[in-house]
């Protein structure tokens, strides 16, 4: 019984990590900030778990694998917008998804999972540095 309390207690500390990651972060990021107080081997299953449940979106980064947690959100009309310099996502609630939805559908006759649309670009902060 112990087992699955220590194995709650880590869940609950790499989510805590996870969630407070700012931008786009790799396994061994988490590893590091955890100061190797939980295995490798832990934070793969769990992060196959939240990509399971969707709460977080994995990624290829210039050949590396990346990560990124999402916020849970109930809307139906939303999408995200992610920062490819420095791994930032903007949540958007905008009914004005739903026109490009239905164009891809009608015309491509491709179905769009409107879960998570995540759109990729430039945030405003790192558009100006350049």
């Amino acid at each position: 019984m112990k087992r699955n309390t220590y194995s709650t207690k880590q869940k609950e500390r790499l989510l805590e990590v996870i969630r407070n990651y700012n931008s786009d972060f790799a396994i061994n990021d988490i590893y590091n900030v955890l100061n190797k107080e939980i295995g490798l081997t832990t934070i793969y299953r769990y992060l196959d778990e939240l990509i399971k449940e969707e709460r977080v979106k994995k990624f290829t980064k210039n050949k590396k694998v990346i990560y990124h947690y999402i916020e849970e959100c109930n809307h139906d009309n939303h999408f995200y917008l992610k920062c490819n310099k420095c791994g930032k996502m903007i949540h958007i609630d905008c009914d004005c998804i739903n026109e490009f939805i239905d164009i891809v559908k009608n015309n491509h006759n491709f179905y769009i999972n409107t879960k998570n649309i995540i759109i990729d670009g430039t945030c405003n902060k790192c558009y100006k540095e350049n």
